[in-house]
C-alpha cells in the first residue's frame, strides 16, 4: 500500500512537470513574427537521436529551415537529400529541422523497413505538439524559414535552393515564393471578409484556373450538406482527371457506369491534358489545373452538368458526351441462374490475386473490375445478364479473354462480342 502510494506521488510530480514545462497555448505565427521565447526553449521529442529532446534555442542564430514531413509522404522522403546537403554545404549556417506529428510506434516501424532504412539516422522532431500549430498547413512537405528571430518565409520544397539559401544568409532579396497554405473547408480563394457579411449567404462560386497553386495540394474535395453534394473542386491536377470526375458523376446519375474505356480522346497533344503527376516538383506545373464549382442548396443535381458545360466554356478544349456505336463485350448468361447464385459468407471481391474470385457480391463488380483492365480486353464491357442478386465465382488463374470466357462458362455466362450505342466522353481541341 505504501508502495503503490509512493508510486501515485511520483507520477503526480512528473505530471506536474510536464504541464510547467509546457508552452502557453500558442497562437499561429505569420510571417514577419517574432518566435516567442517560450518556442525556442520548449524540449522536442526526437527521433533517431542521441537526445531524446532537443530544443531550437540552440541553433537561433542560424537560419532554421523546419521541414515538415510524414512517412507516407513519398515528395518528403525524395526532399531529404537535398535537405542534408545544403546543411552539410552551409554548415554552420543552416540548421534544417524534420518534424513529424506520427508517433515512435509509426515511425519505429517506418525505420526498419527497406524504405526507411535510407533515413534511419535523420534526426526528427517526433510526435510534434507544438510547431504544426504554430505553423498549420494541410500539405507537406511544408518548409518555414527561421532568420534573425523572426518567421522569414513559408514555402513548398522546391524553393529551397542552394541560390535561394545563399540569398537569404547574404541578406539579398530572392524570388523566393511565399506558400500560405488553405484548406477545403471553404471557397479556397474566397476572401474571408466575406464571412462577416451578415446576412449575406453564397450563391454561386466559380473558379477555374491553369498552371500550379502552391497554396494546395494536388486533390479533391467536397461541399456537401445532408449528404448532398452541391459544391465540388480539383486543384492541381491534369484537365483530363477533372473531365473523368465529372463524367463518372453524370453516368452514375444517368444509371451508367463510366469508365476508362468511354473516353475518346481526340486533343492534338493528349500530354498536356493528360498525364500522371508523380512530385509535386514534375516540369509540368504549367499543364496543371484547379477548378472549384458551388451551386444552391436546392440546386445540387445540376451541379456536375454545369461544372462540364463550364469547363467547355473557358478552357482550350470542348467536351461532349456523345453516344457512339461501339465495338464491345457483352456480359449474357447461357445457362441457369442457380449457378450463379450466392451461398451468402463476407462479401468477397478479390481480382488481384489468383486465383480471382467473387463471394456473395454483385456481378458490378466483376464488370468495374474488366473496364479497368485492358490487358484483358481492350473493349468496353456491358452487362445484359439482368441477373441482380448475389454472386459466387471462381474465375481460377486467367491471364487473356479466352481464359476468363473458360472460366465464366460453368457458371452459365459468357462474353460477347458485339456492336452496342454507349455513351462516350468525347475531347477535342476548341
Amino acid at each position: 500500500m505504501k508502495k503503490m502510494f509512493c508510486r501515485e506521488i511520483v507520477s503526480l510530480a512528473f505530471t506536474a512537470l510536464l504541464v510547467l514545462q509546457a508552452p502557453a497555448q500558442q497562437k499561429a505565427l505569420k510571417i514577419g513574427d517574432v518566435i516567442p521565447e517560450e518556442i525556442w526553449t520548449t524540449p522536442l521529442p526526437m527521433v533517431n537521436s542521441p537526445n531524446k529532446t532537443n530544443i531550437l534555442a540552440k541553433d537561433r542564430d542560424k537560419l532554421i529551415l523546419l521541414d515538415f514531413w510524414a512517412t507516407w509522404c513519398a515528395a518528403c522522403l525524395k526532399n531529404f537529400p537535398k535537405m542534408d546537403a545544403l546543411e552539410k554545404q552551409f554548415e554552420g549556417k543552416v540548421k534544417i529541422v524534420p518534424v513529424t506529428k506520427e508517433n515512435h510506434a509509426v515511425l519505429e516501424k517506418f525505420f526498419a523497413s527497406k524504405n526507411g532504412q535510407r533515413f534511419k539516422n535523420m534526426a526528427s522532431v517526433m510526435g510534434d505538439p507544438l510547431l504544426s500549430k504554430i505553423f498549420p498547413h494541410y500539405s507537406i512537405p511544408y518548409i518555414v524559414w527561421i532568420k534573425d528571430g523572426k518567421v522569414l518565409n513559408t514555402t513548398d520544397a522546391s524553393q529551397v535552393t542552394v541560390e535561394n539559401v545563399r540569398h537569404v544568409l547574404q541578406g539579398e532579396e530572392t524570388n523566393v515564393e511565399t506558400v500560405l497554405q488553405i484548406g477545403r473547408d471553404r471557397p479556397f480563394m474566397l476572401a474571408a471578409q466575406f464571412d462577416l457579411e451578415k446576412g449575406t449567404s453564397l450563391m454561386n462560386y466559380a473558379l477555374f484556373s491553369k498552371g500550379k497553386i502552391n497554396a494546395i495540394a494536388p486533390g479533391s474535395g467536397f461541399h456537401q450538406k445532408e449528404g448532398i453534394v452541391y459544391g465540388r473542386q480539383w486543384t492541381n491536377i491534369a484537365l483530363m482527371n477533372i473531365y473523368r470526375g465529372i463524367a463518372y458523376e453524370i453516368y452514375q446519375q444517368n444509371g451508367d457506369r463510366f469508365s476508362e474505356k468511354r473516353i475518346v480522346n481526340l486533343v492534338k497533344d493528349p500530354s498536356k491534358i493528360d498525364f500522371t503527376i508523380l512530385h509535386e516538383d514534375d516540369p509540368v506545373a504549367d499543364r496543371l489545373y484547379s477548378f472549384e464549382f458551388i451551386v444552391p442548396f436546392k440546386n445540387a443535381k445540376s451541379l456536375y452538368p454545369l461544372m462540364f458545360r463550364t469547363l467547355s466554356d473557358f478552357s482550350d478544349y470542348s467536351a461532349t458526351l456523345e453516344k457512339q456505336r461501339q465495338k464491345c463485350l457483352v456480359l449474357k448468361r447461357t445457362g441457369p441462374s442457380d449457378r450463379l447464385k450466392s451461398k451468402g459468407g463476407a462479401q468477397i471481391t478479390d481480382f488481384a490475386k489468383t486465383p480471382a474470385r467473387m463471394q456473395n457480391a454483385s456481378l458490378d463488380f466483376l464488370i468495374v473490375a474488366l473496364n479497368v483492365n485492358r490487358k484483358v480486353t481492350p473493349l468496353p464491357v456491358v452487362d445484359e445478364t439482368g441477373y441482380t442478386g448475389k454472386v459466387d465465382i471462381d474465375l481460377g488463374t486467367f491471364s487473356d479473354l479466352p481464359s476468363l470466357k473458360k472460366s465464366l462458362q460453368k457458371y452459365g455466362l459468357d462474353l460477347i462480342e458485339e456492336e452496342r450505342e454507349l455513351m462516350m466522353l468525347v475531347v477535342r481541341d476548341q
